[in-house]
């Protein structure tokens, strides 16, 4: 029931703040801003150096079950390549598991221990294999190479595909994707570059603000 609840609260939030950083403790910091913006899932990708301990402190500090709003988020790993990756996530407190490709082990993995798995797909094929093997979401990755008009042309066979668009998601084109079918979408670097070049992680909060308002607007 848990995976369901989660699956559930992942596409009613709508939007997934994918967050790199340099150090954990930059990751922690954008982690915090982004919820406070409203974003309440939060991906923290294993290219962070030490990112099981990012995963650990927010995971330690918000939950998916409370039911304060400032202690509420989801939290999850992204870029898990494996299933020896997306295990030592888990055992860290993610609650859901994304990876750039679709890997299978790394999926049967997820569903040995229940927990929500989206791998990145880029084909008609792999978007078939993925809901073949049990698949709820899958990530189309990058973003920046389809438009939201590909959403719908993967809906003429697949119909049955949860597909959520990362990578070239933007305030301008939200609302296409969104309007498309997207059941959600994954924000990276345009969340956070601005914070990152002025170290004013403030910045964060605010853009995401302006993506949950965005997002609001385009489900209306």
């Amino acid at each position: 029931m848990k995976k369901i609840r989660l699956l559930q609260r992942i596409s009613e939030a709508g939007v997934v703040a994918v967050l790199r950083g340099s150090t954990p403790e930059e990751v922690v910091e954008m982690a915090e801003q982004a919820i406070s913006g409203g974003i309440k899932v939060i991906e923290v990708t294993m290219t962070v150096p030490f990112a099981l301990q990012a995963i650990e402190t927010l995971a330690k500090k918000y939950s998916s079950s409370a039911q304060d709003a400032d202690k509420y988020a989801v939290i999850g790993v992204g870029t898990a390549l494996d299933p020896e990756t997306a295990r030592a996530a888990i055992l860290s407190g993610a609650e859901f598991v994304v990876g750039p490709a679709l890997n299978p082990a790394t999926v049967t993995l997820c569903h040995r221990y229940s927990v929500p798995v989206m791998p990145g797909v880029m084909t008609i094929a792999e978007i078939q294999q993925a809901l073949e093997l049990g698949v709820d979401i899958v990530k189309l990755f990058p973003g920046n190479l389809y438009s939201p008009a590909t959403i719908k042309a993967i809906k003429g066979p697949l119909p049955q595909a949860n597909i959520m668009p990362t990578g070239g998601v933007s305030l301008s084109n939200l609302a296409e994707w969104v309007k498309a079918g997207a059941v959600a979408v994954g924000i990276g670097s345009d969340l956070t570059a601005e914070a990152v070049k002025t170290r004013d992680y403030t910045q964060v909060a605010v853009k995401a603000a302006q993506y949950i308002a965005a997002y609001k607007a385009a489900k209306q």
